[in-house]
């Protein structure tokens, strides 16, 4: 998979995790693309570290969209809790 396609992967992954874990969060598209690339990478570790299923580079394959959403889902629950008291409501 190229850099463009990790790119999108990411950017939906993001918004499906936006979606799934509603709220307020700044960052606009950036921040979500940057949420669900960065996911992208570390749900593809934790599913090659803990499950032994090392994800593919097909980007139709179903586990590498889990492993995108939910590393996306881990590390937005992770940026809430150390940043999000931080800003004005």
């Amino acid at each position: 998979m190229g850099i463009i396609s990790w790119i999108v992967l990411g950017l939906l992954a993001g918004v499906i995790a936006k979606i799934l874990l509603p709220g307020r969060d700044p960052g606009g598209l950036i921040g979500t693309t940057l949420i669900g690339v960065a996911g992208a990478f570390v749900g593809g570790w934790l599913s090659s570290r803990f499950l032994d299923r090392p994800v593919s580079n097909e980007f139709y394959d179903g586990a590498t969209w889990v492993a995108a959403v939910g590393g996306s889902l881990v590390l937005l629950i992770a940026y809430r809790i150390l940043f999000g008291h931080s800003r004005s409501r």
